[in-house]
């Protein structure tokens, strides 16, 4: 079992939060009207990928609903890819920084594989 006393100390949770500030700041320069289009998708389902890792943990003591919310949150960071392909093609962002994006959610992702794979190192 893991020593980790928080979700804040996870390194998925902390990579995942940051990137969804670094959407944040990003976005304020989105079109007017893509403020409850695609900005919003987009900072909801990177905030989402944080709130599901932080519910995973709470529910740490039942190993299926721990399971269900990581599956939750990888779900979200698939989400957020293609938001982000969005901004992309629609030139909101450059393609450095959508490259930087994805190989930075690659990361996140391959962890929460990692956890899918081995919920037992973290849920009781």
């Amino acid at each position: 079992m893991s020593t980790i006393k928080s979700f804040k100390e996870l390194i998925v949770y902390q990579k995942a939060f940051q990137l969804s500030m670094d959407i944040f700041e990003d976005s304020k320069e989105f079109p007017k009207e893509e403020k409850y289009a695609l900005t919003d998708q987009m900072r909801r389902s990177s905030r989402s990928i944080c709130s599901n890792i932080a519910e995973a943990w709470a529910k740490k003591i039942y190993p299926k609903l721990f399971v269900n919310k990581i599956s939750d949150s990888l779900g979200e960071e698939y989400e957020t890819e293609v938001w982000l392909e969005y901004a992309w093609k629609c030139n909101y962002v450059t393609e450095a920084k959508y490259q930087k994006y994805i190989e930075s959610y690659n990361e996140v992702r391959k962890i929460l594989l990692a956890i899918l794979s081995h919920p037992e190192k973290f849920s009781r």
